[in-house]
């Protein structure tokens, strides 16, 4: 059995009220709260080794550069990479993908060459590729879904073709939880030659990541959204591509010489690491990397998937209630989007924040999904493993009071 209670201990902000009533904190797919020893990790840092990495040989500073690099090894380890070279740091899943973007892609394409996405992408995952199909005249493809949210794969295989240059996809969908077949696609995009990025932001702190087992070829995600601090996030690459990818910004420690003339980059991985990085978010990422794998990964799986079938199952006896994306619940994250029939989503948060209970309600940064399920925005619950069954029914008791202020 997974002990929920004795793991919020872990989590100081579960343990307020608001409005009166204790904290249902339901929106872990816009972040993860931080347990005490990311907390640490931070202070740690900041009151006893601040320095800048790379650049010193004083004490602090070679104490920053070892717990920094220390915890690129961590990240290695946590998602399985062949090689510490092949971590990069950035400041989130969104600089990844625009990293790979312009300094992979880019370079690569003609008008007419192809970027296959699909309908339920976050906009992190198509802005980057619109923007480099605008600058070099390729164009987006969209793997359609369809009314229960799963991936068309008959579309997949018609609209994967030699034109595709890259097949950008989500592990877990934010909006409607939805997890793609990942494995199965990148086996049968390299069968084309086509190669991979795998947006796994709301995967890597649910389901154990082996980016050795998948072969994908980049694969991105955020520390906020694994229990770390905001701010940082990881780039992995197979590291023949990144070696060939130019720089993506230019500045200090990703230089090797420097002259007016002509200068020379430093080898993987600091060759994408421009400037001052976000040290102590690097470290407190690894800290929550590692409380993750302090845990019993199969019972804390089954407790979150306990949760959402709970949910599920409770939300739909209400009347006028639709979910959204309901995709079999075996393929399906602990995330559950809904509407309520005359109650519009931004006033179902703001009852069911008075009631204690946050929950994200818009079109989670995924407008195309919206429009595809003809809805302007949905109401969001998104559990994770120190989420009680106790939050669910403060979650209907906060819907059944919106249903009778709007009669």
């Amino acid at each position: 059995m997974f002990d929920a209670e004795k793991i919020r201990e872990d989590f100081p902000i579960l343990q307020q009220s608001v409005h009166g009533y204790p904290l249902a904190y339901l929106d872990n797919a816009a972040t993860t709260q931080k347990p005490k020893v990311v907390l640490q990790s931070l202070q740690h840092f900041y009151a006893t080794d601040n320095a800048n990495v790379h650049r010193a040989v004083h004490t602090l500073s070679e104490r920053a550069t070892h717990d920094y690099e220390k915890a690129r090894d961590t990240v290695q380890q946590f998602i399985h990479a062949a090689a510490r070279e092949q971590i990069i740091w950035t400041k989130g899943t969104t600089e990844s993908i625009n990293l790979v973007a312009q300094s992979y892609l880019r370079p690569r394409l003609k008008a007419g060459d192809e970027i296959l996405l699909t309908a339920m992408e976050h906009h992190a995952n198509i802005l980057p590729w619109q923007l480099v199909a605008q600058q070099t005249g390729a164009v987006l493809k969209v793997v359609p879904i369809d009314d229960h949210g799963t991936l068309s794969l008959k579309d997949f295989t018609q609209l994967l073709s030699h034109n595709t240059k890259i097949f950008a996809c989500t592990y877990i969908s934010n909006a409607i939880g939805i997890i793609n077949p990942i494995k199965q696609l990148i086996e049968q995009c390299h069968a084309e030659g086509v190669p991979v990025l795998i947006d796994a932001a709301q995967a890597v702190g649910h389901l154990p990541c082996d980016v050795q087992a998948l072969d994908c070829d980049f694969f991105v995600f955020s520390s906020h959204k694994c229990y770390g601090p905001t701010g940082v996030g990881v780039l992995y690459g197979k590291q023949a591509l990144l070696e060939a990818m130019p720089p993506y910004q230019g500045g200090g420690d990703m230089i090797h010489s420097v002259s007016f003339e002509q200068s020379t980059y430093a080898p993987l991985p600091l060759k994408f690491e421009a400037g001052t990085p976000n040290i102590a978010g690097a470290i407190a990422c690894a800290a929550a990397l590692r409380y993750l794998s302090s845990l019993d990964w199969q019972a804390f799986s089954a407790y979150e998937h306990k949760l959402y079938t709970q949910a599920r199952s409770t939300l739909l006896d209400i009347p006028g209630l639709r979910i959204i994306g309901d995709g079999h619940s075996r393929e399906h994250a602990a995330i559950v989007s809904f509407v309520l029939d005359d109650v519009h989503p931004h006033d179902l948060a703001t009852i069911l924040n008075a009631h204690g209970v946050a929950v994200r309600a818009g079109h989670h940064c995924a407008m195309p999904l919206m429009k595809r399920f003809n809805v302007p925005a949905t109401t969001r619950a998104s559990f994770a493993f120190y989420n009680k069954e106790s939050e669910i029914t403060q979650l209907i008791e906060g819907i059944t009071a919106a249903k009778k202020l709007f009669g």
